[in-house]
């Protein structure tokens, strides 16, 4: 790609200085055109690298603004403006400033009402489908969240901040295998949430240059943008608790949607290993929760139908408490 630019920058600088040359024959206007040719092909380049960056709508709203302020121009000075003054030249430099003064307006205005389109059509999604949501990292790696979204569950604006997406990648670039497999899981999983049609999924650049951590970062973005933040961790949690920010905690969903299990009911469970305290076995449920089993030590491997004693719930999770039946 380096080379091709590079192409593209001599073959133009070149025919310039030839075309000029074909029609003037002096070598200083050629060269002139030459640079001339080279610097606009080099502004060309950076233009387009910059409006990779923009955002569709910006650059449709300018380009909007553009058409608009153009005919504007137009329709003034060949309907009232028109040959104002007696000298050409002048009329001509006239001309040029109308247009000019109008393109310019036209795409500012154009570019500012681009943003705030998007910003209406965001308060729109607000008001019909709930609050925007800032999104963490840890419930992106989890990915559990596509299936809320996928299921309706969870609408309206997700917002993923570039600071979360800049965690997210450094994670996918680890050294170490199971942290890098982690990371390119999560970006599966904001690919597959993007395509999907009950959510809109919003990438910010919005950062806190003179905070360090991404938790307080998230936190002061939430309370800026009166948003939810969505999260698996439990630190993140109190910390935004505490600063009167919202929490949505996808484990805590998890946990109040697991079946509700009560003394006296009977479990089949397999017991995988032994416990912390003496004679204890441990098993699990279906949905991961621990069941602890009184006297069931030396049965490791085994199946056993067991009784509820008891159920402990913390803000962990759920623990169950048996004995063999």
């Amino acid at each position: 790609m380096t080379f091709f630019r590079l192409l593209v920058v001599l073959v133009g600088s070149l025919l310039s200085y030839q075309i000029i040359y074909s029609q003037t024959y002096r070598v200083d206007y050629s060269v002139i055109g030459f640079f001339t040719a080279l610097l606009l092909v080099l502004y060309l380049f950076y233009l387009v690298a910059q409006l990779k960056k923009t955002p569709l709508r910006t650059i449709l709203g300018g380009l909007i603004g553009l058409l608009v302020g153009l005919f504007i121009a137009n329709l003034l000075f060949h309907g009232i403006l028109f040959n104002l003054f007696d000298d050409p030249r002048v009329n001509f430099i006239f001309y040029i400033f109308i247009y000019s003064l109008f393109a310019y307006a036209s795409v500012e205005i154009g570019l500012k009402k681009g943003d705030e389109f998007d910003l209406m059509r965001s308060l729109a999604l607000k008001g019909s489908q709930g609050s925007e949501k800032i999104v963490d990292t840890s419930v992106i790696i989890d990915g559990r969240i596509a299936d809320l979204t996928e299921t309706g569950f969870l609408e309206g604006v997700l917002i993923i901040p570039q600071f979360v997406l800049q965690e997210l990648q450094f994670i996918a670039d680890s050294a170490d295998p199971l942290r890098r497999t982690r990371g390119r899981r999560g970006l599966d999983v904001l690919k597959r949430m993007q395509n999907q049609a009950f959510i809109e999924i919003k990438i910010t650049d919005e950062d806190f240059s003179r905070i360090k951590e991404v938790d307080a970062k998230l936190v002061a973005l939430a309370k800026k943008k009166s948003a939810k933040i969505i999260t698996n961790d439990f630190n993140l949690n109190k910390v935004a608790d505490l600063q009167g920010v919202e929490v949505l905690n996808i484990n805590q969903l998890a946990n109040a949607l697991k079946p509700v299990v009560l003394p006296g009911e009977t479990l089949q469970i397999m017991i995988m290993k032994e416990g912390k305290e003496p004679l204890q076995g441990i098993g699990y449920l279906d949905d991961g929760t621990m069941v602890v089993v009184d006297h069931a030590k030396k049965l490791v491997g085994e199946k056993l139908d067991v009784v509820v004693t008891s159920v402990l719930q913390t803000t962990a999770g759920r623990m169950i408490f048996a004995k063999k039946q």
